[in-house]
């Protein structure tokens, strides 16, 4: 994989004591050799390998100064240096409006993957990293927080070109750290949520299972269906990418290759015709999982009626043929450690 830079800025956001944020402004674009390339290839990865993501598109109720500096670079009127400057400053105002305490380098990368130009936004923190020189003395470097990234949002810059009345040009990572954070970078860029990729991966499970129902699918069809549905989903959601329905109408039936396209249609299932999706949402797919009351359990759905029996009824699950370490553990704690272990010795 590799991205095609186009350009780097990084600018420094500081919290005084005084609580006031002030930015310090890197005055020349950072170059586009190696080093930067295999930057924003980490960040493209990093980024897409979020699991939990939200889609927004610019709106006329939010603070227009990020929409209006993007347009007035794409015009020309200003270049990226500028167009940088005004988003850095966009950010320290709402940092002091929401009040968070929020500091770090923020990073914008303009940069072409396959067909399309992104432009990504993160605010990243530092960590120190210590080396010892041959003469062993300690040196120190402080690196990207790559790896923590949570306040970070890309605009699909091609998408919003060519199709901005679909509204899901603009993806952010929800994070850990509470709904007023996912506001606060909303109003930074300002625009408003508007896609739900939960709700559509939610659609397409529903959707699927009915078509199955309705082609008269064998089981061993749906399993081997299922999985090809979510590694196309994911592969997709991976690259940063819609899935599209025409495409997945083929995975889904590959003999009937429009036959799930149609179905959606007959049925007005509502599925969009591209429309980003949540892997951790798909994975219900192909496996299932849950924890609760002492009990966390995790197995293929392949295995349902076969290794895994489940009576709704009783509400009882039985499963034949246990994994070897959970077996081991099993054992010696029914037989006795002492018991199990003389038992291992004969053997």
């Amino acid at each position: 994989m590799s991205v095609d830079v186009l350009h780097l800025a990084i600018n420094y956001i500081d919290l005084a004591a005084s609580g006031e944020h002030s930015a310090h402004y890197r005055e020349q674009l950072i170059g586009t050799d190696g080093s930067v390339s295999t930057l924003l290839e980490q960040l493209h990865l990093a980024y897409n390998g979020k699991p939990a993501k939200g889609y927004a598109s610019f709106s006329d109720d939010k603070d227009p100064a990020v929409p209006q500096a993007l347009a007035s670079w794409q015009a020309a009127d200003t270049d990226y240096l500028g167009f940088t400057k005004a988003m850095t400053d966009a950010l320290v105002n709402q940092l002091s409006t929401h009040q968070l305490p929020e500091t770090g380098y923020l990073v914008l990368g303009h940069y072409r993957y396959l067909a399309s130009e992104f432009l990504i936004v993160c605010l990243l923190g530092s960590k120190d990293h210590f080396a010892l020189t041959e003469q062993l003395d300690l040196s120190t470097s402080r690196h990207l927080d790559i790896a923590r990234m949570q306040l970070a949002a890309r605009i699909d810059l091609t998408e919003y070109q060519v199709n901005a009345g679909a509204g899901n040009y603009i993806s952010f990572i929800r994070g850990r750290a509470g709904r007023k954070v996912a506001d606060f970078f909303l109003d930074f860029l300002g625009c408003a949520e508007g896609t739900d990729a939960r709700q559509n991966s939610q659609k397409v499970l529903a959707s699927v299972e009915e078509y199955f129902a309705a082609a008269e699918f064998e089981q061993g069809e749906k399993t081997s269906a299922r999985r090809q549905v979510f590694d196309y989903c994911e592969e997709r959601a991976k690259a940063g990418q819609d899935v599209v329905l025409a495409e997945l109408s083929a995975v889904v039936d590959p003999e009937q290759e429009n036959g799930f396209l149609h179905y959606c249609a007959e049925q007005q299932l509502e599925v969009a015709e591209q429309f980003p999706v949540e892997v951790k949402e798909l994975k219900k797919m192909v496996k299932f999982n849950g924890a609760g009351g002492g009990i966390s359990l995790s197995f293929d759905e392949k295995l349902l009626g076969d290794r895994v029996q489940y009576d709704a009824g009783t509400d009882t699950l039985i499963i034949k043929g246990t994994p070897p370490n959970l077996r081991d553990q099993l054992q010696r704690f029914t037989q006795g450690y002492s018991a199990f272990q003389r038992q291992r010795d004969d053997d």
